[in-house]
This record gives C-alpha cells, sequence and structure tokens, in this order.
C-alpha cells in the first residue's frame, strides 16, 4: 500500500461536526468540561509510583486488546503482539496495520491520541513509523501518568479492583498530592464464579485479608460485607460485575447454597441446580450490601470469552480472542431487579450490553425500575468494548434517546489500561454534539444553544458528578 498524504480536513478542529449548531454545542461547551471515568482498568500502583514511561509502545500496545486485533487481522505474527519482539518492532508493525485500518475506530482513535498527547498529525504508516516513534517515546520518557491525565483535564477515575484487593495505591494517592482523584471499584466476578478452578483457593485468599475464617455461607457474607466496608471507607462509590454467559438469578433456599459453598471447598463439583443457586445468592446478597452503601452497581454482560484455545495456551487469558455473545437476558434481569426493588434494595444501577440487537431490550428494562430516589437511578450504558466506536455510539445515543431520557445520561467512559485513551471522551462527546446539532438543523429541536449546551455539559460531566456523588 502506498503511504497516504496529509489532509488539513482530515480531523481538524471540526472533525466529525458537520453543522454550526454541533460546532457551538462543541466548542462552546462539551470540549470545556473536564472528564469523569467512572470505570476502567488503569492500574493505581502506577499511578501512584507515578514514572515515566520506557516507550510509546509500553503506553500504548502492551494490553491493548483492540490493537492485537486489527494487527492479527492483517496477518501480523504473533511475536509482534504478545510476543518477545522488541519495544521498536512491535511498534513498527502497528505503523504497517494503521492504514488498513481505514474505517476502523483505530484509525480515528490512533490520530486523536497522538494528536492530543503529542501535537502530532501525521499519518501513523512505514514512512512516518521512526520519526513518530522517536518524537513519542522521547516526550513520554519524561511523561508520568499523572502528567497524562492532567493534559486531558480528568478529574475522577474509578480503577477496577478485585475484593482482596488492599487498595494501598488508593491510599497512597489520597494522602498525597495528587490532581486528580483515583477511587477503586469493587468487582467481585471471582467470588461468584463457584466453578472456577481457582475458587477455593480464592476463597482462603479471602478469608486471610478479611480477618474471617469462611467456612458457610453466614461467613462468606461476614467477609463480603468486610471488603465492602473496607473499600468503602477507601472513597469506593461503584461496584462491577463482568459475567461471562448468561445472567442467571433463581429463587434460591439458604440451606442449599450454604451446602454447596461446604461441598467446593471440600473440593467436590456442584450440580447446575446448585451453581445457579450460589450464584443468585451472592448476586443478590452483594446487592443488597452495595444499596446500603448508596452505591452505583454495574453489570457488564454478553461477551464470549476465551474462544482461541490456540492463543489462550500460548499467552494465557485476555488474550484478545473475545466476541459477541448470543445469550437472552431480558427474563432474568426482570427477576433480579424487581425482587431488590420489591424489597427497597434495588441500588443505583449501570447496565451494559455487548450485542447491540439487544439494545431496545436493555433500555426498556432500565425503565421498569426508575424512582424517585434519583434522577436516572437506573441507567443504560455508554456503547461498550465492540461497540464504543462511531456507529454503536449514534445507535446507543438513538436508542437512549427513544426509549430513556438522554439529557440523564451520565456519560463516556474508556474501560481502558491505557493512559492515552481519554480521547474516547472527545469522540464521543464530539458524536453527541453532531447528533444534536442535526437535530436543531432539522427542526427537529429548538435551536437554543444556551438550553442545549448545558443539557451537553450535563452529559459530559454533571450528571456523573452528581450520580455517583463524587
Amino acid at each position: 500500500m502506498s503511504s497516504i498524504k496529509n489532509d488539513p480536513n482530515f480531523m481538524n478542529d471540526d472533525f466529525l461536526l458537520h453543522n454550526e449548531p454541533a460546532k457551538i454545542l462543541y466548542h462552546n461547551h462539551a470540549a470545556q468540561m473536564p472528564i469523569v471515568d467512572y470505570h476502567n482498568h488503569l492500574s493505581a500502583e502506577m499511578i501512584a509510583k507515578n514514572q515515566p514511561f520506557t516507550n510509546i509502545t509500553e503506553a500504548w500496545l502492551a494490553e491493548d486488546h483492540y490493537k492485537w486485533r486489527g494487527m492479527r487481522a492483517n496477518g501480523v505474527e504473533e511475536k509482534y503482539i504478545t510476543g518477545n519482539a522488541s519495544a521498536y518492532e512491535k511498534f513498527e508493525k502497528w505503523a504497517e496495520t494503521v492504514p488498513y485500518t481505514l474505517r476502523n475506530p483505530l484509525f480515528h482513535w490512533t490520530h486523536l491520541e497522538l494528536k492530543k498527547y503529542f501535537g502530532i498529525t501525521d499519518i501513523l504508516q512505514p514512512s512516518t513509523c521512526k520519526a513518530i516513534y522517536e518524537q513519542t517515546s522521547k516526550k513520554l520518557q519524561s511523561t508520568t501518568p499523572q502528567d497524562l491525565l492532567n493534559q486531558a483535564d480528568v478529574k475522577v477515575v474509578c480503577t477496577t479492583d478485585d475484593p482482596t484487593d488492599d487498595l494501598k495505591w488508593h491510599i497512597y494517592i489520597a494522602e498525597n498530592d495528587f490532581d486528580t482523584k483515583v477511587l477503586p471499584t469493587f468487582r467481585a466476578d471471582n467470588i461468584v464464579n463457584i466453578e472456577g478452578d481457582g475458587f477455593v483457593a480464592y476463597i482462603q485468599k479471602l478469608a486471610k485479608i478479611s480477618g474471617v475464617e469462611i467456612n458457610d455461607l453466614v461467613s462468606l457474607k461476614e467477609a463480603l460485607q468486610q471488603r465492602v466496608d473496607f473499600f468503602a471507607e477507601v472513597g469506593c462509590r461503584l461496584s462491577d460485575f463482568g459475567l461471562t454467559g448468561p445472567l442467571i438469578f433463581d429463587d434460591f433456599d439458604e440451606a442449599i447454597v450454604n451446602d454447596a459453598i461446604l461441598k467446593r471447598i471440600k473440593g467436590e463439583n456442584l450440580s447446575t441446580e446448585e451453581n445457579n443457586q450460589y450464584r443468585s445468592c451472592i448476586l443478590y446478597s452483594l446487592s443488597v450490601m452495595y444499596a446500603d452503601k448508596d452505591w452505583t452497581q454495574q453489570f457488564h454482560l454478553g461477551p464470549i470469552r476465551n474462544n482461541n484455545s490456540r492463543l489462550i495456551a500460548s499467552f494465557g487469558a485476555d488474550a484478545g480472542c473475545d466476541s459477541i455473545g448470543d445469550y437472552n437476558f431480558a427474563s432474568q434481569l426482570s427477576k433480579f431487579f424487581n425482587r431488590l426493588d420489591s424489597e427497597n434494595q434495588l441500588a443505583k444501577t449501570i447496565t451494559y450490553n455487548l450485542n447491540p440487537a439487544h439494545n431496545e431490550v436493555f433500555a426498556t428494562m432500565m425503565g421498569n425500575f426508575q424512582s424517585s430516589d434519583v434522577p436516572g437511578k437506573m441507567q443504560w450504558g455508554a456503547a461498550w468494548w465492540f461497540l464504543d466506536q462511531k456507529n454503536g455510539m449514534e445507535k446507543q445515543l438513538q436508542v437512549l434517546s427513544d426509549i430513556g431520557l438522554l439529557s440523564r445520561f451520565v456519560g463516556m467512559l474508556t474501560d481502558s489500561r491505557s493512559f492515552l485513551s481519554f480521547p474516547r471522551h472527545e469522540y464521543f462527546r464530539r458524536i453527541l454534539c453532531q447528533l444534536i446539532g442535526q437535530d436543531v438543523i432539522n427542526g427537529e429541536l429548538p435551536n437554543d444553544m444556551e438550553f442545549l449546551g448545558k443539557m451537553v455539559e450535563d452529559i459530559c460531566f454533571n450528571n456523573a458528578v452528581n450520580y455517583f456523588k463524587f
């Protein structure tokens, strides 16, 4: 493929903004708002230690499954993706891949990030690879994670943390002079997955850090409550579940659940009914704890994980071979939320679906359980994972507008492990402003830039601050 020529119209200041109202809404309102990134996988330890990066490959490619998948699709050998090739060799293969990502969101994200953090407007490709590698790596060697957060005007980040984490780095950050608030999120996937091979070892780890000997359901819930209390003391405001497969919520008998725990601690296998009863009981029990703390609970639903056994064997889990599943969620979500709601134990809730065929299913389900506790208590969350691209965001915004209240939406997040990923908020904000601006042009919304501008500011920042009580 020949080199792509630079074009002054590509990704200029009005990128994605195709009418005057959209430009006003973005430049005068959305672009002025700080960032609350309430769900990501950033390392609190890296933020606390605040050490500069070695090179752009470390900061940009090391854990980016999106780029890995793009490189694999381009026929790149695995040693240049997750293997032992040098940092420059990996970056070189990414630069070779970028011209083939046209119309994939990777092309936009790549150049938004180069422009935002490094002032680079050249297209990344083989002819510019060496110069861009050297320029970005040189800057990163004197740039810390906190510098990057400040440059993106990030006020709050909520990391994703296991209940057994000691949160020492969050505590360190809170006690020192960091501009960005870094809060933990309680992610209890490991305790829900009772059928997993590591469950018994995990129970032992939970027992040790909680100081509670776990030998039945009562002591397990006591240990979990201790960890919830501790996370709350450190500033936690959110929980999360990332469930692979369908959501299971059945009526449960605590005696059966108790016996199931005893059997697994002894190393015995459980029946499908025992698995389902245990999962239902723990999901319910944790949700009650979250409601008591006035936390927001998040549910990431819909992936089918670790599909490629060859990659898993060579790299391990999370190799970037996950995809969209086709599970049925409606009846189980209804049963789950209805029980919590009927007992006045339903916390603020955000659901994220990975299958776009379920957009209306999730959007309508959340509308069933709204209350006067807080505006927009039940949120259908931002376009997630494979859907957090232009088309997916537009669909999410349109369905939310059709079925719910866009004006009460808590906005975008990165769901990322990279400190360079915050231009995804800019991407979302531009798409949001274009959508609203086009409605003004069409005569479908009033041309009141002050009112619409306030709405945009709320979606970009204010709603999240108020909803999560940061």
